[in-house]
């Protein structure tokens, strides 16, 4: 079996994964079959290998995926622009890329982040002075553990050579999950939530987050960015939820 391992090719399992793989063997949540390389688990290679950057239409602004090639921004960005200069995402929040980030976030999968946050370096990282995750508060980081949007940022900084500020941003008041909410319901559960941690002036910054369905949270982030003096702010996310 070792010999097997040892002569495995690029993207097969090598020694420490195979190893690892027969101890605690896994089935992938997607097609079932064993799990058959450690970076990626539970998810097997060729369920990974699935995810796939989007690249059709979209809003130039805020990135709602389109259903018509025609169009170029979104009607709420007509109405009213965000604070944020652009919003970037790696895919849309289906099949693969959704269940490994859930599984990320929610089932003890930290180890993703790693090749996650790989997603993100795919995308065209502008000229920035700086990153800022979005925060959780104190009471949701001492339930999750960690900050996942944190580390995706981590990943992104020591590759892109872009300082991180983990400071930028502070939660200072519980919400509502975003979950379930409406649109408007999800702007005015985020008021006053955020508040920026040290002076921006002048800086262009990147506000890193998972995934970003109607962008309540990236605008109010970025709205005290702002505030602190920021420049100009880029939003990353990993996944992008929603249509029109």
């Amino acid at each position: 079996m070792f010999r097997m391992l040892i002569r495995s090719k690029p993207g097969k399992p090598g020694l420490i994964s195979g190893i690892l793989n027969y101890i605690y063997p896994s089935d992938c949540p997607l097609c079932g079959n064993n799990t058959d390389n450690v970076k990626y688990a539970p998810l097997c290679i060729q369920c990974w290998s699935g995810i796939k950057r989007y690249s059709g239409p979209s809003c130039r602004v805020c990135g709602t995926p389109f259903s018509s090639e025609y169009s170029d921004l979104c009607a709420g960005c007509r109405k009213k622009p965000p604070f944020f200069s652009r919003a970037m995402s790696f895919g849309i929040y289906d099949n693969a890329l959704a269940t490994a980030i859930n599984l990320y976030k929610f089932h003890g999968a930290r180890r993703l982040h790693r090749q996650l946050g790989k997603f993100l370096l795919q995308l065209e990282i502008p000229r920035s002075d700086g990153l800022v995750q979005v925060p959780l508060s104190i009471k949701g980081l001492r339930a999750r553990g960690f900050n996942q949007s944190l580390l995706l940022a981590k990943v992104v900084s020591d590759n892109a050579k872009i300082p991180l500020f983990m400071d930028g941003l502070v939660k200072k008041k519980e919400t509502l999950p975003q979950v379930g909410l409406s649109g408007k319901e999800r702007v005015s559960n985020l008021k006053g939530a955020f508040m920026a941690g040290r002076d921006f002036t002048g800086m262009r910054l990147m506000l890193i987050d998972d995934v970003m369905t109607t962008g309540a949270t990236a605008n109010e982030c970025s709205k005290q960015l702002l505030k602190a003096g920021a420049e100009d702010v880029t939003v990353l996310t990993l996944a992008r939820a929603g249509c029109v």
